[in-house]
């Protein structure tokens, strides 16, 4: 079985190219896929870049920010 690591959110940010602030805002405004495990909230890669390929992060899907 070859289980695919979980990751922190600043590993996701590098892997993205944002900072940390931005992974848990998409987290939490625009449904980042997430795991919370403890305390700590942990990510797996392949989930982000499933996310990220059908537009999660795109800005115009934005539905919690300020207008």
């Amino acid at each position: 079985m070859n289980a695919e690591p979980w990751v922190t959110a600043i590993d996701v940010a590098r892997h993205l190219g944002v900072v940390k602030d931005t992974v848990y805002r998409w987290r939490e405004r625009k449904g980042l896929p997430a795991h919370k495990i403890g305390r700590l909230w942990k990510f797996q890669l392949s989930e982000v870049d499933e996310w990220v390929r059908a537009g999660g992060a795109d800005e115009s899907s934005d539905r919690g920010g300020a207008a």
